[in-house]
């Protein structure tokens, strides 16, 4: 039986990110995505993920659910709590995109460098890092920077602008390995040379859910 991911956005240009990503690493799962920008622009205007808007998160998990996902992946790392939150209250499989980033960023390192454009993605990460971290049992240090000027600069379609503030970031920090807080980040991952591994959460995720899907068809077969 083909199985169905529902791909929840609060930007439209990581459709076509994620578009890329699932034809590369699930062939022959199918797809569909829900779009709502107002989710991180109010998330941003009020400077931190409020109670609407995280049972607007919710809202939006449990129509990817009823519109037949086997498995939902919610790509903004913002609204990362609200994910959790809606999870056990789910009867298919919920990620969020920075989970399998944090885990392997744990993993690799005890210094983490976690990077942002958004302060309130910044939080949301490092507390998810720290939290896989605990998990693990492993005690780390961690650095947290936002580049001012990148989202404004990228949302106001000056990529350049982003992908410059993002990448001098990248360069300055003195860590094992370091983490883009955003899926937007991704595309600057591999782009500069920097003295530590550079982790963006598109194609982890997109890694974890593959293995994930293989072993639920495993189950089934």
């Amino acid at each position: 039986m083909t199985k169905t991911l529902g791909l929840i956005h609060t930007s439209a240009t990581l459709v076509e990110v994620f578009a890329k990503l699932c034809a590369e690493h699930l062939p022959g799962v199918d797809t569909f995505n829900i779009v709502d920008d107002s989710l991180i622009k109010n998330t941003v205007a009020a400077g931190h993920l409020t109670p609407r808007t995280a049972r607007r998160v919710g809202d939006h998990i449990g129509s990817a659910e009823a519109a037949g996902a086997d498995h939902i992946l919610v790509t903004c790392s913002s609204i990362g709590a609200a994910v959790e939150a809606a999870a056990p209250f789910t009867g298919v499989p919920v990620t969020r995109v920075d989970r399998p980033m944090a885990d392997e960023a744990v993993a690799l390192g005890t210094r983490i460098g976690v990077l942002a454009t958004l302060t309130t993605t910044l939080d949301p990460t490092a507390d998810l890092v720290r939290r896989s971290a605990a998990a693990a049992g492993k005690e780390i240090s961690l650095t947290a920077r936002v580049c001012e000027g990148a989202f404004e600069a990228l949302m106001g379609g000056d990529a350049a602008t982003h992908d410059a503030l993002v990448a001098a970031a990248l360069r300055e920090l003195d860590v094992d390995v370091i983490v883009l807080a955003q899926a937007s980040m991704a595309r600057v991952a591999g782009t500069v040379e920097t003295k530590a591994p550079v982790l963006a959460s598109p194609p982890l995720a997109m890694k974890y859910l593959a293995g994930e899907l293989r072993s639920e068809r495993a189950v089934h077969q």
